[in-house]
């Protein structure tokens, strides 16, 4: 099918639902429809292998993910439809290396040969208000969907965003169900303390004092009967000659809610200061998690904090931790598209309970390459290396090769 015809045939279905309440001219002359192709390859090396266990972890797949979201109608509320499909197909694992969160499988069980979902949001605008329910992906700094593997992380629930105040963004929501990231079934919201939950409940939001260039955010959220959790936020950025200067302070507060046999009583004290210039960006990072438990958040989840990377997010109990990390745009030394990254965070002060204090470190380098003209033009290839040794997750070496391309269809 040809590009043009498939744009007006994603147009037409995006506007069915809504054809007969409201002019159509807003919801189809602001639709947009991609889809999205992304190569992934991944490879764990364990460095030894335990009696029963496996040597590594190795798989390769390829994704599919389609995004149509429509314009709103006309109208003093306006109406819109969002639509949402992603499918995952499985090119090489095996029963003795799957299990790297790429597939629905498990080490010793290679899984189906594929996955696949659809679903849609429904929403309504009034002025610079956006409620939205159905299909969700939450990018809050106490709820942020995790899009790290083959398909993204989403949920099922309700959204409310509200911009009628300048420099003020409030958001208040309810997030039922979610559907991970290496999955098709909606299930309910689990955590990284244990427990799960159909209803997770979040208010809060940003404001920006434009002058000084500082943002405040203050967040709440309550995960029901497993914990709740509020965050203070500061965001700070000032020039200094040829250098951009910037901190990012972030403070969670959490504990109990509920039934869960657990006592949480978390205080975790993030810290990420940044200074760049040209090409080059500097930033030094500081984390305590400071509870008789690991940080709760939500599982699978990007968590809001300075020394969440690749493998490890730094985030047992009582564990300290400090990152140095340098990023290089090599446009700036005549080659467009490509930028790399390259970061260290050490962790000690680990309670492991009787075995004492543990420590750990991870090491990472990143290479992203995005074509800039050409046939190939914005395909992105990206690289990805860590190596961990951990008193408590292991030893462990692990390259990721990720191919991305977007396709606009209208």
């Amino acid at each position: 099918m040809k590009t043009s015809t498939l744009a007006a045939a994603v147009a037409l279905t995006l506007a069915a639902p809504l054809a007969t309440t409201a002019s159509a001219a807003g919801f189809i002359e602001d639709t947009k429809a991609t889809l999205q192709l992304r190569n992934f390859y991944f490879n764990r090396d364990f460095r030894s292998t335990p009696p029963g266990g496996r040597s590594k972890a190795e798989e390769w797949a390829q994704g599919f993910i389609f995004r149509g979201e429509s314009g709103y109608s006309q109208g003093p509320v306006g109406l819109g439809l969002d639509v949402y499909a992603a499918a995952g197909l499985k090119l090489y694992s095996e029963d003795d290396t799957a299990g790297t969160g790429l597939l629905p499988n498990a080490f010793g069980d290679e899984g189906p040969d594929g996955y696949s979902h659809i679903t849609g949001t429904a929403k309504a605008k009034v002025s610079n208000t956006v409620l939205k329910v159905g299909n969700l992906f939450p990018a809050i700094p106490i709820a942020q969907a995790s899009d790290i593997r083959l398909l993204p992380q989403t949920y099922t629930g309700g959204a409310l965003s509200m911009g009628e105040i300048e420099n003020l963004d409030v958001q208040a929501g309810q997030l039922r169900q979610v559907n991970y990231r290496a999955s098709t079934d909606r299930e309910d919201i689990g955590s990284t303390v244990g427990g799960t939950s159909d209803r997770f409940n979040y208010l809060g939001g940003t404001y920006k004092f434009t002058q000084s260039n500082t943002t405040l955010g203050l967040w709440r959220g309550e995960l029901d009967d497993v914990y709740e959790q509020n965050l203070l936020n500061l965001i700070q950025g000032f020039d200094l000659g040829a250098w951009k200067l910037g901190a990012n302070l972030a403070y969670f507060d959490t504990s109990d809610n509920g039934n869960q046999p657990l006592n949480i009583d978390h205080k975790m004290k993030s810290v990420m200061l940044s200074a760049g210039t040209g090409a080059h960006m500097f930033r030094l990072g500081y984390q305590h998690s400071d509870g008789d438990t690991s940080f709760p958040y939500l599982a699978e989840n990007n968590p809001y904090i300075a020394n969440y990377i690749q493998i490890l997010d730094f985030a047992r109990a009582d564990e300290k931790s400090w990152q140095a990390r340098y990023d290089l745009d090599f446009a700036r030394y005549g080659i467009p598209g490509l930028k790399g990254l390259v970061r260290y965070v050490s962790g000690d002060n680990i309670d492991m309970g009787a075995a004492g204090n543990g420590k750990e470190w991870e090491r990472d380098i990143d290479f992203t390459y995005t074509v800039q003209s050409g046939p190939l033009k914005n395909v992105a290839l990206q690289w990805r290396n860590a190596m961990v040794r951990s008193d408590v997750a292991g030893n462990l070496d692990e390259n990721r090769l990720i191919v991305n391309y977007t396709i606009p269809l209208m």
